[in-house]
C-alpha cells in the first residue's frame, strides 16, 4: 500500500511550497488508495515556535487536506511527534557506530571553526576531515573508550565513503548519481543527544512504512546521505520525489522579500481554499491542456508524479487574482452572503442577506476576493456624501444640471428595470444632443460618488427608484444646480 507523509517543522507558519508538498502526498495517496501522514519534526529546539503545530494544522484543514495519521488521529506507527521518539533515534545512532557507518566525533566548536577557516583559506568547499580532526579513527580505540566513559561532549557522525557514486532514482527526475567525495560527513546525533534531520527523518520513514518521500527540491543535496543511511541499516529505501522550487515572477526563488509566502496570509486576504488549492496545484503539474480549474476530487483522480515538471514553477498572483475570481462567479450567492455577512456588520453595514446576495451578484464580475465586497459596494448601503474629485471635475458640467433634471423626471414615470432605464436614458440623450456617455457619468457620480461600479442601470434598479432620484437631488444641490 503506497504510504505518504507530509512533515513539517513548527517553526513559524505553512509556506505555500509546504502547502503544495502537503498538497501532492495528499492527491498521490488518495489516487491510489494509500494512506497520507502529518508527523511533526521538532527535533531543532531552538526553532520551535509556540502554537506553530496547531496553527500549522488549522491551515492544513482549512485548505482541505485531511490525513489518515497524525498527532491528533493517531494511528499504528505513532507517536507522530519527533521529540515523543528520542529513544529510537539514539537507538539506531548506536547501531550505525556498531556496524561502521557512523563515529564518534569528540572536536569542540573552536577546533570546527578553525578548520572551517583552513578550508576557506585554501579555497576549498567545507567538508568535515575525519583524518584530521578529534574522532575515534584519528584518537584510537582506548581513547575513546575512555572518553565516551567519561561522557565527554560529543556527537555522531555518518561515516561517507571516500570514493564512489551514491545512485537513487527520482521519480520526477530520474536516476541520479552523485560522487561520495562530495557529501561530508553529516551528524546524525548531536553532542545534546538531539537527533539531526537526517537520522530521524529515515528512521521515521522506515517504522511508518514510508513507500514515497515526495518533498521539495532544497532536500535534493540530502538525499544521496538518505540513501546511505537506508542501505547501512539494511532497510528498503522509499521512492523519492522531488518537486521543483517555487519562483517570483523575476524567476528568483519564492521569498517574502517580492510578497506573501504564507498560506495563512492568502487566506486573511480572502482567497477562497479551493482557488489557492487548485492554482497550487497546478504549479509544476498540469493535468489538462484545455482548462485549469478543477475540483479537489478531479486533482486526485488525475494526479501522475512523473509529469511534475523538472524546472522551477512561477507563483503569479495575477493568474491566482484571476481564479479566485472564477470560483467568486461560481459559487451560490447565499453561500457567499453567509460567508461575508461577518464583515459588512463589522464595517457598520445592517442588511437582509437576500439584499446582500444580490449586491453580490451585481459586483462579483468586478471583484476578485470576497472580502472586496464591503469596501467596493459602500455606496449599495450608504448614499454617498463626498464625491471622487477627479471624476467629478472630469464628467461634471454646471449647464449639465438641467438636462440631468429632466432626465432624472423622465425616469421617475419609467418602469424600474435596468432594460427600460437604458432604454429611456439612451433616447433622451439623443433628444437632447447629449451623448449618453455623458449622462452615465454624471448618474454614476451622483449616485454612487464614484468612478468605478457594477453596471450602472443594474446598479440603480438594485438600489430603488425612490433611493436613485433622491441621491440624484442630493447631488444637483451639492453640485449648485
Amino acid at each position: 500500500m503506497v504510504r505518504v507523509r507530509f512533515a513539517p517543522s513548527p517553526t513559524g507558519y505553512l509556506h505555500v511550497g509546504g502547502l503544495r508538498t502537503a498538497l501532492y502526498n495528499y492527491l498521490f495517496a488518495k489516487r491510489h488508495g494509500g494512506v497520507c501522514i502529518l508527523r511533526i519534526e521538532d527535533t531543532d529546539r531552538t526553532r520551535l515556535v509556540e502554537g506553530a503545530a496547531e496553527a500549522l494544522l488549522t491551515t492544513l484543514r482549512w485548505a482541505g487536506i485531511e490525513f489518515d495519521e497524525s498527532p491528533e488521529k493517531g494511528g499504528d506507527c505513532g507517536p507522530y511527534v519527533q521529540s515523543e521518539r528520542f529513544d529510537l533515534y539514539r537507538q539506531y545512532a548506536a547501531e550505525l557506530v556498531e556496524r561502521g557507518a557512523a563515529y564518534y566525533a569528540f572536536d569542540t566548536a573552536e577546533e570546527l571553526d578553525a578548520m572551517r577557516k583552513r578550508m576557506q583559506d585554501a579555497g576549498v568547499a567545507w567538508r568535515y576531515d575525519r583524518t584530521t580532526m578529534r574522532n575515534q579513527y584519528t584518537l584510537g580505540e582506548a581513547e575513546t573508550k575512555r572518553l565516551l566513559a567519561e561522557d565527554a561532549p560529543k556527537t555522531v557522525r555518518m561515516k561517507v565513503p571516500l570514493s564512489g557514486e551514491i545512485r537513487f532514482d527520482d521519480l520526477v527526475r530520474g536516476p541520479i548519481e552523485v560522487p561520495a567525495r562530495d557529501v561530508d560527513d553529516q551528524i546524525l546525533l548531536k553532542s545534546d543527544n538531539f537527533p539531526t534531520y537526517h537520522l530521524a527523518n529515515i528512521v521515521d520513514d522506515h517504522f511508518m512504512n514510508i513507500t514515497h518521500v515526495i518533498r521539495g527540491e532544497e532536500w535534493l543535496p540530502s538525499t544521496p546521505k538518505h540513501a546511505l543511511l537506508y542501505d547501512a541499516l539494511g532497510w528498503e529505501r522509499p521512492q523519492f520525489a522531488h518537486l521543483p522550487l517555487l519562483l517570483n515572477p523575476d524567476k528568483t526563488k519564492l521569498s517574502k522579500r517580492q510578497g506573501d509566502v504564507a498560506v495563512e496570509d492568502y487566506r486573511e486576504k480572502g482567497y477562497f481554499h479551493e482557488a489557492l488549492v487548485n492554482f497550487v496545484a497546478l504549479l509544476g503539474w498540469n493535468p489538462s491542456s484545455d482548462r485549469e480549474i478543477f475540483s479537489m476530487q478531479e486533482l486526485i483522480d488525475t494526479f501522475d508524479l512523473p509529469k511534475v515538471n523538472k524546472a522551477g514553477a512561477v507563483f503569479d498572483v495575477q493568474k491566482l487574482d484571476w481564479m479566485n475570481s472564477e470560483y467568486l462567479r461560481a459559487k451560490p450567492l447565499d453561500e457567499l452572503a453567509r460567508d461575508i455577512m461577518p464583515a459588512m456588520q463589522a464595517s457598520g453595514v445592517t442588511t437582509t442577506p437576500d439584499y446582500l446576495a444580490s449586491v453580490i451578484g451585481l459586483v462579483r464580475e468586478r471583484i476578485h476576493k470576497l472580502n472586496e465586497v464591503p469596501a467596493f459596494t459602500t455606496y449599495m448601503f450608504h448614499a454617498p456624501t463626498e464625491y471622487e474629485a477627479e471624476f467629478k471635475e472630469k464628467h461634471w458640467l454646471p449647464e449639465h444640471a438641467a438636462p440631468v433634471r429632466s432626465l432624472a423626471e423622465r425616469l421617475a414615470t419609467t418602469e424600474w428595470h435596468h432594460t427600460p432605464l437604458q432604454e429611456v436614458t439612451k433616447a433622451f440623450a439623443k433628444e437632447s444632443g447629449i451623448k449618453v456617455g455623458v449622462f452615465m457619468n454624471v448618474l454614476r457620480l451622483m449616485i454612487t460618488g464614484r468612478s468605478v461600479g457594477a453596471g450602472m442601470f443594474e446598479t440603480m434598479e438594485l438600489l430603488g427608484k425612490e433611493e436613485c432620484l433622491k441621491r440624484v437631488e442630493t447631488a444637483l444641490k451639492a453640485f449648485g444646480g
